[in-house]
């Protein structure tokens, strides 16, 4: 059973870092700056996802490699893991594009997301498997999370393979992150405001 665990910065490093790290993370894009309604809070589809059939989005690292299916109405994303997989370099994939307004840098989000750990194919934390999902502002998320997301249309689907330092640099023992682990995640936006 994956351990829910927080995406917030604050929690895993002191707050001049936290300044830094936001400071360096500009997504290169100029969002919408409309205010947008977030959706009401709907499930996160919960059944078993689709083991077959040819992934949305395939990658390989500097070790290893990843294949990520995305979510559907009924069934949950797909993450599978050749491990060990890193990247060197955070890269974001649209696995599909929502029809929503943009969202902006600092909006707070209504997203699914499943989180899977490079180094050894283990689900971390999914909120498809509480079956809800999660809401935060998306300028108190680890830099990899706020990449993802900002600049993406409402109703999208994403993938990242995030670096370690996109992620949790020094590592997240209670959810089994070591530091240098390159994280996956598949995140469903559901919708943002601000």
């Amino acid at each position: 059973m994956a351990t829910m665990i927080s995406l917030r910065l604050r929690y895993t490093v002191p707050a001049a870092a936290i300044a830094l790290a936001l400071t360096a993370c500009g997504s290169g894009t100029v969002p919408s700056s409309e205010a947008q309604t977030p959706a009401p809070a709907s499930p996160c589809p919960t059944g078993a996802p689709q083991e077959d059939g040819t992934p949305d989005w395939t990658l390989p690292g500097a070790t290893g490699s990843v294949e990520v299916t995305g979510p559907t109405d009924t069934a949950s994303p797909l993450v599978r893991v050749a491990a060990p997989f890193s990247v060197e370099e955070t890269t974001v994939h649209t696995l599909q594009t929502g029809e929503g307004p943009v969202v902006a840098p600092a909006a707070t989000v209504s997203v699914c997301y499943l989180g899977v750990n490079g180094r050894d194919g283990s689900i971390f934390d999914s909120s498809y498997q509480r079956g809800m999902p999660v809401d935060f502002p998306l300028d108190g998320v680890i830099p990899g999370f706020q990449k993802a997301i900002a600049g993406q249309n409402v109703g999208s689907t994403v993938a990242v393979a995030m670096t370690s330092a996109d992620g949790y640099p020094q590592g997240q023992p209670g959810a089994g992150i070591l530091p240098g682990d390159s994280l996956i995640f598949a995140i469903k936006i559901l919708g943002a405001a601000g």
